[in-house]
């Protein structure tokens, strides 16, 4: 029996609402059955017939899909939140109150009170709720991980994390893009651009991969491209547990890079370097400098293997990464649990989802970061979001 789900956005050209859809149903445990797709209630319902969804179950508004498929008894389990950022608390919420869990883009909110809210409200009805920091998904960033929190590395000293794209070089919003357009409009992508876009994968990157939170920060945010109300560009110093420095750049003006995200973790005893450009490689480092590269499909943590479907030597990449995050999703479910949050490096197992807590960490990690390049010093970014 696969788990019947719905979708908010993701209508015509709409990048991100393909590739959950992609995700849900690569292995086969997941049925799109009802949807509101656009704010435009034409285009709702055309994009909800070219995907096979039934005639009475192509909404023309969120709330209306919400109170209707509570009511169903053949209603949605989970709905997929794919709408640009100012619309992900309001969706949520409504969902949430009627009992449907949730599956959210990132950041979830664009606020830290909102965040708050929705990890209160998914408490208080016991619901799952995660948050598509797709990333974590990767095979090969599982096996980082387990060999961070195993004590291969040693002490963690050093952790630099880097997303780089190059697709607004130019004024591409004033073009009419429509990707463009709304990710450069405050109104509906919220106070930040390059860090909420792309900035929080990094941050969620290194929390997930080394267990460790951010306890200060010094932000440099700045807006290259003339003609732009947003950052494009960003430069984030961190301080983490333990005394362990870091640096997180995030920029979408980096001409000619497609999405280099790149981790590398420097420990006592060993370093580890991971790039998504070629996900199924994890670069391990030796004090002597000695390199071994670790390849998708090896003798590797159970995690690990757990996320991967092929055998090594055929590739797999962002879609089947999407997909895993889906597929805790689906387990989770089976077993009637929520997901944790990322653990402490004490904290074992680490979790395979991340959820409503991971987002509001995420949230509060930009408005922090905000607030330091307004006051241009470090400021305090220990938080510990409500249960």
């Amino acid at each position: 029996m696969t788990v019947p789900y719905g979708m908010v956005g993701g209508g015509p050209d709409a990048f991100i609402g393909a590739v959950h859809r992609m995700a849900a149903r690569l292995d086969g445990r997941f049925t799109l059955a009802a949807g509101a797709f656009s704010s435009d209630p034409s285009r709702s319902r055309t994009a909800g017939e070219g995907l096979g969804v039934p005639s009475d179950r192509r909404y023309e508004h969120y709330q209306e899909m919400a109170d209707r498929e509570a009511q169903r008894p053949d209603g949605i389990r989970v709905v997929s939140i794919v709408t640009p950022n100012h619309l992900h608390a309001p969706v949520a919420k409504a969902f949430l109150q009627r009992d449907i869990h949730v599956v959210c883009d990132k950041p979830m909110t664009t606020t830290v009170a909102d965040a708050e809210d929705l990890c209160r409200l998914a408490a208080t009805r016991g619901l799952l709720f995660a948050v598509t920091y797709n990333y974590s998904g990767y095979p090969m960033v599982k096996e980082a991980r387990a060999r961070v929190l195993g004590g291969a590395l040693g002490e963690v000293r050093k952790v630099i994390v880097e997303y780089s794209q190059g697709w607004l070089r130019t004024l591409l919003e004033a073009e009419g893009h429509k990707q463009a357009e709304w990710r450069s409009d405050p109104e509906r992508a919220g106070a930040s651009s390059a860090l909420g876009d792309i900035g929080s994968h990094a941050h969620h990157l290194v929390r997930y991969v080394t267990g460790l939170e951010v306890r200060r920060l010094f932000a440099d945010l700045g807006t290259v491209v003339q003609g732009r109300r947003m950052e494009d560009d960003a430069t984030v110093l961190l301080e983490l547990d333990g005394g362990a420095r870091g640096v997180l750049l995030a920029s979408q003006v980096a001409t000619g890079e497609r999405n280099h995200l790149r981790l590398r973790v420097y420990g006592a005893e060993a370093s580890l370097d991971w790039c998504q450009e070629e996900p199924n490689r994890l670069r391990l480092l030796a004090p002597d400098g000695t390199e071994t590269i670790l390849h998708r499909g090896g003798d590797l943590a159970e995690a690990t293997v757990r996320g991967t479907r092929l055998p090594a030597g055929h590739p797999e990449g962002f879609i089947e990464a999407f997909a895993n995050v889906y597929g805790a999703v689906a387990d989770a479910l089976e077993a009637g649990s929520v997901g944790s949050g990322a653990a402490s490096g004490a904290d074992l197992p680490p979790p395979e989802l991340p959820d409503v807590r991971d987002g509001a960490q995420g949230v509060h990690f930009i408005h922090q970061a905000l607030e330091s390049d307004r006051a241009q010093r470090w400021i305090d970014a220990e938080y510990v979001p409500p249960r």
